[in-house]
């Protein structure tokens, strides 16, 4: 049986955003103010302030294209996650969301203050194929610059704990996108675009977005009374 969503949004026009109904969708302009930062960083900060992030475990870790099935089902992941609970869970949808604002606004304060760039990316890929042309098509529009923290592990960490607080969900589904997102961090360093360093120090972005968002709920649900 398809569920009914608990939002129409059928009714929604950008007059009624402000109306207790529609006003959790106001939480989707951070991407926004995201992408513009993004943009910002990406482009306009010099090269001679970057630090480089390396070490010794990044260059044990061989380039495996395979790895991009993972780190790209991260976007799916996102796009599943929000929308599943914009239809069916407000306050979950709540929290992911505030959970992804704080972890973006700290993360670009850090890019702007401490810039930082990784030069682990293969010159020459291993094979040819698609995977490897999926890589220089990812390469070539995302600069290995503002890395540290990993924003695709800190979300990851977000994803994980909304959907594993909340009840509906079924045991085998939490197994799953709890294996997905250890899968997708662990992505991040096979397909260079990450050093391990960014993954350590998305782990405290993480726990500061989950103590922000559940308080003092931080080990138990937040629907738990």
């Amino acid at each position: 049986m398809i569920k009914t969503p608990v939002v129409d949004y059928r009714k929604f026009r950008l007059s009624k955003l402000n109306q207790p109904e529609y006003s959790h969708l106001k939480l989707l302009g951070g991407w926004i103010g995201y992408f513009i930062l993004y943009f910002l960083t990406e482009n306009l900060i010099p090269m001679e302030r970057m630090h480089v992030i390396h070490c010794r475990l990044d260059d044990l870790i061989p380039f495996n294209e395979y790895f991009l099935l993972a780190y790209c089902f991260w976007y799916a992941l996102i796009v599943i996650s929000l929308g599943y609970f914009l239809l069916y869970d407000i306050e979950s949808f709540r929290n992911l969301q505030i959970f992804i604002i704080i972890t973006q606004a700290v993360a670009m304060i850090i890019y702007i203050a401490w810039p930082s760039i990784q030069l682990l990316r293969p010159t020459v890929f291993p094979r040819d194929n698609f995977l490897t042309d999926l890589a220089k098509f990812i390469y070539s529009f995302d600069t290995p610059t503002g890395v540290c923290p990993s924003l695709h592990v800190a979300y990851s960490i977000g994803i994980a704990s909304v959907w594993l607080k909340y009840r509906p969900a079924s045991r085998t589904w939490k197994a799953f996108v709890t294996v997905a997102v250890v899968i997708i961090c662990i992505s991040t360093a096979f397909v260079k675009q990450h050093s391990c360093v960014d993954i350590a120090a998305a782990l405290p972005l993480g726990l500061l977005a989950e103590l922000l968002v559940f308080g003092r709920s931080y080990w138990l649900p937040k629907f738990h009374k």
